[in-house]
């Protein structure tokens, strides 16, 4: 309802009628900032006692607020109106709660101001664009096949352990159908394979990981296979924190890297160019990249390197259509911020041009992840946020990313990003927001993004399925959020670019 009623601020009222209201302080002190748009933003105001909202200027910016849930909670919607001025514009809008009333300042950008520069894209005559960061932008949006091959129970990986069905082809020809062109099929090992010195892959096991690849391939995918979950939180046999410690260790964790990828490659040797091969997943010594890594001199990433090396010895000493696989290599954690450190080396590579490296982004994770937080970005009530990861944020890491790889012609993939599903409408919003802002950032900083889809169905924390795994079946409002993504990550439209979207936030 609109507001019909204005008093002076902060009016005293009886005691017996006392009444609070409880906005984010960041809103009293900054205003409300609106760009020259048509635009609306929701606030979340709570009270004791029903509120009423006016604003001082009617004629271009106008607030409802409904009624309060059972917390006193109230959802308080500020529209303006597009500003044809070339003069910037402000009014108060007043909050009223009984007798007392609280300000906030909205400013409205005058219709010649100046939007916020995105950085230019990768592809400017200064630096040209490699044959190998062409084909990781062919990658186009991709897909993790996530909790599936990856997925264990007392040390022994099971297709099925973590709730979803076995994949099939209609799910590979869904993801193709629904314009995803790159599927990452995240494999553990756990349990699969023999002793030393030879550590046999188990035949079933990996002729299932070929039945997946296989798959990709007839649907007309790309397709990326690793080791995944082997080291997973600093445990079993991909012990980082033991070999940077133990030269003896960290002999037997390489060995077994070059049995093993031997045996991956050489059963895939005749695959063409399509299949990826991804040499390890998140490694750390069991704190997320904030642990020992941080205090022990660089021991832990260089002993990365040196695994990281193994693989591609092992791969390239196999041969045939090996010999020149596009191999990609992640940094510590996958962190972005630990590639770009100096402490990451690309490995030597007999075959120049054809190494990739493999960072993944999820920040904030409270938001992305958790769902400790509903909202995110710059139109986001403080309350509901997090207090970093902005789309700043985004800017500020894919740049990085770029300058140091990407312009120097190494590719670079976001291996795994995503956004948990939610269970109200507006946080759902801000979901589709993320999800839509980070992949056209990955777009237009020349890097493919590769969504995690864990199957789940449900909503918050962890929860991001989006197809059913057994049968290629929507999850949710799956098919709305694989259409966001793709057409982030892949609409070259001039009129639809990363301040466009950014202009759209919820």
């Amino acid at each position: 309802m609109i507001l019909t009623s204005c008093g002076d601020e902060n009016t005293p009222v009886p005691a017996e009628q006392e009444a609070f209201i409880e906005i984010s302080e960041i809103l009293l002190k900054d205003g409300m900032n609106f760009t020259s748009d048509n635009v609306s933003r929701e606030i979340s105001v709570k009270s004791n006692k029903d509120i009423t909202v006016i604003s001082g200027q009617p004629e271009w910016c106008t607030a409802t607020a409904d009624k309060p849930n059972d917390e006193g909670y109230s959802i308080v919607t500020v529209e303006v109106k597009k500003n044809e001025s070339s003069e910037e514009r402000t009014t108060d809008l007043t909050i009223a709660a009984g007798e007392l009333r609280r300000q906030i300042k909205v400013t409205q950008a005058a219709k010649t101001e100046e939007q916020p520069e995105e950085p230019i894209k990768p592809e400017t005559p200064e630096v040209p664009v490699s044959d190998a960061v062409k084909f990781a932008q062919s990658m186009g949006m991709g897909w993790n096949l996530g909790n599936q091959m990856d997925a264990y129970n007392n040390n022994v990986a099971s297709e099925t352990a973590w709730g979803n069905g076995k994949a099939t082809q209609a799910l590979f020809d869904r993801l193709a159908e629904s314009g995803i062109q790159t599927v990452r099929i995240p494999v553990t090992w756990l349990g699969h394979f023999g002793e030393a010195p030879d550590y046999t892959i188990d035949s079933a096991w990996l002729n299932r990981v070929a039945e997946l690849v296989n798959y990709a391939e007839k649907a007309g995918l790309k397709a990326i296979i690793n080791i995944h979950h082997d080291g997973a939180d600093g445990k079993y046999w991909l012990d980082i924190k033991g070999a940077a410690n133990d030269a003896t260790i960290n002999e037997r964790v390489k060995a077994q890297l070059k049995a093993m990828w031997s045996q991956i490659a050489q059963k895939f040797s005749d695959k063409g160019e399509f299949l990826i091969f991804e040499s390890l997943n998140e490694i750390h010594d069991g704190g997320w990249g904030w642990g020992d890594n941080r205090k022990d001199g660089g021991k832990q990433y260089r002993t990365l390197n040196e695994w990281n090396q193994a693989f591609v010895d092992a791969v390239r000493a196999t041969g045939g259509n090996n010999a020149t696989r596009y191999l990609a290599v992640p940094s510590y954690c996958t962190n972005p911020d630990l590639a770009i450190l100096s402490s990451f080396v690309l490995p030597s590579d007999p075959t120049p041009g054809r190494l990739m490296v493999s960072v993944h982004y999820y920040t904030p994770t409270e938001f992305s992840l958790e769902d400790k937080f509903s909202e995110w970005g710059h139109t986001a009530n403080a309350a509901n946020k997090a207090n970093y990861g902005d789309e700043q944020t985004v800017k500020d890491t894919f740049g990085k990313l770029r300058d140091k790889f990407v312009n120097k012609g190494i590719p670079v993939y976001i291996g795994e990003t995503g956004c948990v599903h939610r269970s109200s409408a507006r946080a759902e919003k801000f979901r589709k927001y993320y999800l839509e802002y980070v992949c056209k950032a990955a777009r237009e900083y020349g890097m493919p993004a590769i969504y995690w889809d864990n199957g789940s169905r449900d909503a918050g924390r962890e929860c991001s399925g989006l197809l059913d795994h057994a049968n290629g079946n929507y999850l949710n409002n799956g098919k709305e959020i694989i259409e966001i993504m793709v057409k982030a990550a892949t609409c070259d439209d001039p009129e639809y670019t990363l301040t466009s979207v950014y202009n759209s936030a919820p």
